[in-house]
Parts: C-alpha cells; structure tokens; sequence
C-alpha cells in the first residue's frame, strides 16, 4: 500500500468555512485562513477548499483566498466550487492553487475536464463525484449542486469517463455519508476502487480515526474530511498515529 494522505477540506461560502449534514443546514465554523494555517501546521498532507456558494460575485473572494492561504501553507491546495472554464482555473492556479476541482460543471460540460487537463496537464485536476445510492445500474448516482440535484447519471461510469477525459485524482464524496460521524461509505469505496486507475480520495462520515483506517484498507489513496478537524474532536496526528499501528504508511 502507498503513502495515504489526510485532507482536511474546508467548505467556504462567503469568505467563511461552513459545515452541514448531507449538504444541509450549513453553518459558520471560522476563518478559512487560520484553519489552513492550523491543519498545515498539524501535519496535513493537502488541503482542499470547495466554494459552496460559488457566484460570479462570490469568484473574486475564491480568488483572493487562494492567494492568502498560498503565502500561509505550504503544501498542495486544490480548489473547486464554480470553475466553469480553463480560464478560471488557470487563474486560479496564478492565484496560489495546485489542483483545481470541478464537479457539476464538468457534469453538463464533460470536455471542460479535457481543457483543464491540456492546459494545466491530468495531475492538476481533481474531479469531485457526489454521489448517492439510486437506481442507475451500478446503484450509485451523480448528483450535483452540492447535493442538491440528482442527475440520473450512474456515478460509476461518470467516474470512468472523467478519467479518460483527463481527470488525475476522483474525490468521492458520499452524499449518504456526509457529516453523519458514522464512517466512510466503504461499499461505494469499494466499488470505486476496483474501476479507478487514478488516485482515489474517500469523503464523506468519518467520525473516528479508525474510520480513515478502514477508507485506507478499502483502497483508498486519501482520505478526506472537514467537521471531525473543525471542531475538535481529533487531530490529523491521532489520525495517522492509528494508521501507522494499522500498518498504513502515513508522511
């Protein structure tokens, strides 16, 4: 097994990190900079931002937050949340960003995961597959707008197909789970694994460390989450002391 990272992801709307239930009832948790600075000095592999709220109006504050968290952390930072073209992700890598993540524009727009991928090449995009069970073959569904809409899409040939149109990482991102502290969504892990030739990241329900311990066992390359590090209930180093026990190498 290779190196897994943690990935504290931070949910920003408004300038502000939030946080909710299966998407739902989003509420301020602090400020985006002094987290990233706090996870970065806690021993983060990366961090992800996602704008949840993304607007026109609201781009040039992504903007300014790429800058700001670049001069504080100096590990790899992805952000998504309303990138519509190659344009705006470039900006944003100029802004401070190593990795640009897009969902549901790449849902109504699959060759903007091509365009990113040629201009900024496959390692600097991350395309995010919210998903849930539904009744699509693979029993997994696409859905998009931060939850909130379902597609009828089987999320595990979007996945595939984001993959050949050039997408370097998956994030998956189960809706089922999400912020539920009942664990990671294992069965669609595993699901996922066995067709995704990218490195994996697992999202959604871990409540304990070894939750992250199970995400890695059932394959996945990262593990990713946001309320757990938020408000306290334990830090990235408890998390990898209980992977490096389990036999997970861990930075």
């Amino acid at each position: 097994m290779s190196t897994v990272r943690i990935i504290p992801c931070l949910d920003v709307a408004e300038g502000k990190v939030v946080k909710g239930v299966n998407f739902e009832g989003l509420k301020e948790v602090g400020d985006p900079i002094a987290l990233a600075k706090q996870y970065y000095e806690d021993g983060a592999d990366e961090l992800t931002f996602l704008d949840v709220a993304a607007t026109v109006n609201n781009r040039d504050t992504t903007y300014q937050l790429a800058t700001a968290v670049a001069e504080q952390v100096f590990i790899p930072l992805t952000i998504g949340g309303g990138v519509r073209s190659a344009e705006d992700a470039k900006r944003l890598i100029a802004s401070g960003a190593d990795k640009i993540g897009v969902n549901s524009a790449a849902v109504a727009r699959p060759e903007l995961i091509t365009e990113i991928a040629d201009v900024l090449g496959s390692q600097a995009v991350v395309v995010s597959v919210d998903a849930k069970r539904g009744s699509t073959k693979s029993g997994f569904e696409v859905t998009t707008h931060g939850g909130k809409k379902s597609t009828g899409i089987d999320a595990l040939e979007w996945a595939k197909k984001a993959i050949d149109l050039g997408s370097g990482e998956i994030l998956l991102n189960s809706i089922d789970a999400d912020g539920t502290k009942t664990g990671f969504d294992i069965e669609m892990l595993t699901v996922f694994r066995k067709v995704s030739s990218v490195p994996l990241i697992a999202s959604g329900g871990g409540g304990k460390p070894a939750d992250f311990v199970a995400a890695a066992h059932a394959g996945a390359d990262a593990v990713l989450a946001a309320s757990v590090f938020h408000f306290g209930l334990f830090t990235i180093q408890d998390v990898k002391a209980e992977m490096r026990a389990a036999g997970i190498e861990v930075r």
